[in-house]
C-alpha cells in the first residue's frame, strides 16, 4: 500500500472504532411519536402593559420556542389553546421540573442607576424603587433605562483570571450599547465605594448583579457595550440558564404552570417495527443493486456506506439531535443518496478506462477519483451551505433539519472519499481482481452508457421543446394549488384536542385504526395520563367529535371526554417566517457560489429548476389531496437538497467537456455532457428508490406520505436537473455572449501547453 492509501486506512478504521463506541454506548433522542415526552399546559396572565388575549400569547409562545431551543430540546411541539392557553410538550426531558422552571420565568431584564441606600418606605414602591442587592442591603434605584430588548447577545462563560468564577457577558444592540455608556458614564461621575457609582441589573424585580463602574472609567465616558459582564457568585447552571433567559427574551406576558404530565409516543410499537422493516429492505436492496452494476467495487462501496450509516448515527447520537421517525427514514434515505459521490467516483473510472485500454485498474481508479472531486465538492458545499443557513436562520424542526443534513453530508464526503477510497485502492492492486473484468466492474462500460453510446441520441436539438414541456407541467401543477388548494396539516392551521377516557384499556395503535376507518386518517392519537386518550386532529365540528368518539367507544367501552379544547398551529407565523427567510437566503448564496464557481446562467439555470421541483411537488399533493404537514416540509427540504445537488453534478461534467473544446458550440458539448452523467444519475436514483418505494408499500400509515413526496421530488428532480436546467441554461447562453470557460491547469490535468501529464503508476512503455 502506498503511505496516502494507509493513512486514509488508519483514519477510517480510527473513526469507525469510536463511532461504534458511541453507538454502544450511548442512547439516541427520541422525539415524542417514538417515545412520548412531557406535557404541560401554561396560562398565560395580564400584565400591566398587555393582555392576555390571542396575540400577545402567539408572541409569548415564540419566545418560549426559542427558549426551549437554548435550552437543548430539540423537536419539541408548541401549540396555543384556546386565547390564553399554551401547551409544551418535550420529548426526553430528564428533568421536567428543572425545564418548566426556566421555561416559566417572566424573564424582565433591566438596568437602573443606583440613586443611594434605599429604605423601607421606598420598597416595593413603583416610583423610587428600592430593592435589596445581592448582600440583602437595600438600594434605592432609578427609572429603568435599558431593559433585556436591547440586549443582541449573551453568553455563560468562567473567569479565571479575575477571580469572577461563572459570568454572564452581554453584547448591546447599537441604540442599547449607546444608551448603556451613558448610563454607566454617569455613575462613574461619583466617587469609589460611592453606592450611586453602581448598577444595577434586575431580573424580575430582583438585583442579581449590581457591580461597581471601575475606577478607570472617566466620568460622562462609560464602559463599551461589547465589556459588559454579569457577575453574582453564579454556579455552571445558574450562568448557562440565566444567559438563555437574555438572550431568548422576556415573555410579554407571565405565566404559570397548570398541568404537567407524561405523554406517550405518537406511533404504536407496529408502526415503528414496521418502519425499520422497510427502511432494512430498501437499504438491503440498494446494496445490492450497487453490487450489481459495480460487482466487487460495489460491494465495497456498500461496505463504505454501512460505515457511513454507523458515523453519522453515532454522530446524531453523540450532538443529542432528536429522532423522529421521519427524521429516522431521512436518515436511511441518506444512505441510499451517500452512494452518489461512489457511482460518481466508478462512472468516472470507467471513462478512463475505455478512453486509455491497457491503463492499469488502479491508474483508473485514481483518476477516476480525481476527475469526481470537483462534483462532489461543488455538490456537497451548495448542501452544506444550505444546511448552515437553515440552522443558523431557522428554528424548531427547521433548524433541527439542517444539524441532521449537514451530518450527512459530512459523513457522506468521509464515507466515499476516505474508506469507499481506501478500499477501492487496496482491491485494485490485486492482479486477479485487474485481469478479470467481470470481477471489478469498472473494465466494463455498462449497459446504460453502451446504449447511449450507440443511439447517441440528440436531446437539445430544440430545447425550447423540453422548456415548454415543464412550462406546460408548472401551469398544471399551479392549477392544481388554485383549484383544489392546498391541505394544510394541524401543524399549519391548527384545529382541536380532545382527550377520553375508556373503561377499557386501548393502545395507540388500535386506535390510530379504529380512526383511520372513521374517517380520521391524519388524527394524532397518544396516551395522557394514567391510560386516556388525547386526539389532535384539524377542524372538527361538534357533530364530527361525536362520531370520533363513537369510534373509539367500539374498542375501549364507555368513552367519556376528558377535555376538549381549540388549539393554534403549532408551526406558527414567527417559525414559517423564518424557514422561509433561511430557505430564501440559502438560495441566494447558493446561487452566488454556482455563479463564482460556474457561470451565472447555470446557477441562474440550477435555482430555476430548484423553484420549479418545488412548485411540481406541492402541485402534485394538492392534486392528490394529500396533507401538507410537518413532514411534508422535511420532505420538501430533502428534495431541494437533491435537486442542487444533481444540477451541479451535469453542470460540471459540461464545464469541463467546453474548457477542453472550447470552438465547439455549448449546444454540443451539453449534449455529451448529459449523456455521459446519465448512468450516474440512472444509479443513484436507483438506490434512493429502492429505500423509498420499501418506505412506500412497508412503512405504513406513518411514512406514507413522507415516501410519496420523495418519490415524486426525485423522479421530478432527476427529470429537471437534465431536461430543464440545461434547456435553459443553454437558452441563456445564448443571450449572454461571454467566452468558453478557460481549461484548468491543475496539477495532474494540464501542464505546460496544456499537454496531459503523464500519469505517475504509468511508466511510458507502449507496445
Amino acid at each position: 500500500m502506498t503511505r496516502a492509501t494507509t493513512v486514509r486506512a488508519v483514519l477510517a478504521a480510527a473513526v469507525l472504532l469510536v463511532s461504534v463506541l458511541i453507538t454502544l454506548t450511548m442512547s439516541p433522542r427520541l422525539g415524542l411519536d417514538l417515545q412520548g415526552g412531557t406535557r404541560m399546559v401554561l396560562q398565560a396572565k395580564d400584565s400591566a402593559t398587555a393582555k392576555a388575549d390571542r396575540e400577545s400569547t402567539d408572541r409569548t409562545l415564540e419566545v418560549l420556542r426559542r427558549r426551549i431551543d437554548s435550552l437543548g430540546v430539540a423537536e419539541p411541539t408548541l401549540t396555543r389553546s384556546g386565547e390564553d392557553r399554551i401547551i409544551v410538550e418535550l420529548p426526553d426531558v430528564q428533568d421536567p421540573r428543572k425545564a418548566a422552571e426556566v421555561i416559566g420565568r417572566t424573564a424582565q431584564l433591566s438596568f437602573h442607576a443606583v440613586r443611594g441606600p434605599g429604605t423601607e418606605q421606598e420598597k416595593g414602591k413603583a416610583a423610587g424603587l428600592s430593592l435589596p442587592d445581592e448582600e440583602g442591603r437595600l438600594l434605592a434605584l432609578g427609572q429603568a433605562r435599558l431593559t433585556g430588548a436591547g440586549v443582541k447577545d449573551a453568553g455563560a462563560s468562567f473567569d479565571a483570571q479575575q477571580g469572577a468564577g461563572w459570568t454572564v457577558a452581554l453584547d448591546f444592540h447599537k441604540d442599547a450599547g449607546r444608551e448603556w455608556t451613558r448610563l454607566t458614564g454617569e455613575a462613574a461621575c461619583h466617587p469609589a465605594q460611592d453606592e450611586r457609582r453602581r448598577v444595577a441589573i434586575v431580573l424580575d424585580d430582583r438585583v442579581i448583579s449590581s457591580p461597581q463602574v471601575a475606577p478607570s472609567v472617566g466620568c460622562n465616558v462609560g464602559l463599551p457595550s461589547g465589556s459588559t459582564q454579569i457577575t453574582g457568585s453564579f454556579g455552571a447552571d445558574e450562568a448557562r440558564d440565566l444567559a438563555l433567559l437574555i438572550k431568548g427574551g422576556a415573555l410579554p406576558l407571565p405565566v404559570e404552570i397548570v398541568e404537567q404530565r407524561t405523554v406517550g409516543p405518537t406511533l404504536g410499537a407496529a408502526a415503528i417495527d414496521a418502519s425499520a422493516r422497510a427502511a432494512l429492505i430498501g437499504a438491503a436492496a440498494t446494496a445490492l443493486f450497487i453490487t450489481f452494476v459495480y460487482r466487487l467495487f460495489g460491494a465495497l462501496a456498500a461496505t463504505a456506506l454501512a460505515a457511513y450509516g454507523v458515523i453519522s448515527y453515532a454522530a446524531l447520537v453523540a450532538l443529542g439531535v432528536t429522532l423522529t421517525l421521519p427524521g429516522l427514514a431521512g436518515f436511511v434515505l441518506a444512505i441510499g443518496m451517500a452512494v452518489d459521490a461512489n457511482v460518481l467516483v466508478f462512472e468516472r473510472a470507467r471513462e478512463e478506462y475505455a478512453q486509455r485500454s491497457g491503463r492499469p485498474l488502479r491508474s483508473a481508479m485514481t483518476a477516476g477519483f480525481r476527475n469526481a472531486w470537483s462534483a462532489v465538492a461543488d455538490s456537497n458545499v451548495t448542501t452544506l451551505i444550505a444546511a448552515g443557513l437553515l440552522f443558523f436562520l431557522g428554528s424548531g424542526p427547521v433548524k433541527g433539519f439542517g444539524v441532521t443534513l449537514a451530518i450527512g453530508v459530512l459523513a457522506s464526503m468521509f464515507s466515499a472519499l476516505v474508506i469507499a477510497r481506501a478500499l477501492t485502492e487496496i482491491a485494485s492492486r490485486s492482479r486477479f481482481v485487474g485481469d478479470y473484468r467481470g470481477v471489478n466492474g469498472i473494465a466494463r462500460p455498462g449497459r446504460v452508457r453502451t446504449w447511449l453510446a450507440r443511439r447517441d441520441p440528440q436531446l437539445f436539438r430544440s430545447p425550447r421543446r423540453w422548456l415548454l414541456i415543464s412550462t406546460v407541467l408548472i401551469a398544471v401543477a399551479g392549477l392544481g394549488i388554485v383549484v383544489r388548494g392546498v391541505d394544510l396539516g394541524v401543524e399549519f392551521t391548527g384545529g382541536r384536542l380532545v382527550e377520553y377516557s375508556t373503561s377499557r384499556p386501548v393502545d395507540v395503535e388500535t386506535a390510530r385504526t379504529v380512526l383511520a376507518g372513521a374517517g380520521f386518517g391524519d388524527a394524532e392519537v397518544t396516551t395522557a395520563g394514567a391510560g386516556d386518550l388525547s386526539v389532535r386532529t384539524g377542524d372538527l365540528d361538534n357533530h364530527e367529535e361525536h362520531a370520533l368518539r363513537a369510534a373509539l367507544a367500539e374498542e375501549g367501552g364507555d368513552t367519556t371526554k376528558v377535555r376538549d379544547e381549540l388549539i393554534g398551529p403549532s408551526l406558527g407565523d414567527e417559525l414559517r417566517r423564518n424557514a422561509i427567510i433561511a430557505l430564501a437566503v440559502a438560495v441566494l448564496v447558493q446561487l452566488a457560489y454556482l455563479a463564482v464557481r460556474f457561470r451565472w446562467t447555470f446557477a441562474l439555470a440550477s435555482v430555476a429548476t430548484l423553484v420549479h421541483d418545488v412548485i411540481l411537488l406541492v402541485g402534485a399533493f394538492a392534486w392528490l389531496g394529500r396533507t401538507v404537514d410537518g413532514i411534508f416540509l422535511a420532505a420538501l427540504l430533502t428534495v431541494i437538497g437533491y435537486s442542487v445537488n444533481d444540477s451541479v453534478v451535469v453542470f460540471d461534467r459540461v464545464r469541463e467537456l467546453w474548457a477542453k473544446a472550447r470552438r465547439e458550440s455549448v449546444t454540443t458539448i451539453a449534449n455529451r455532457a448529459v449523456l455521459q452523467t446519465v448512468p450516474r444519475t440512472v444509479n443513484t436514483g436507483m438506490g434512493a428508490l429502492f429505500i423509498l418505494a420499501a418506505l412506500a408499500v412497508l412503512g405504513g400509515d406513518s411514512l406514507e406520505d413522507f415516501a410519496l413526496a420523495l418519490l415524486i421530488g426525485i423522479c421530478v428532480g432527476t427529470y429537471s436537473s437534465v431536461l430543464t436546467a440545461v434547456p435553459v441554461a443553454l437558452t441563456l447562453e445564448k443571450r449572454a455572449n461571454t467566452p468558453p470557460p478557460a481549461r484548468k491547469r491543475a496539477s495532474g490535468r494540464t501542464s505546460g501547453a496544456g499537454a496531459r501529464r503523464r500519469d505517475p503508476l504509468d511508466n511510458g512503455a507502449r507496445v
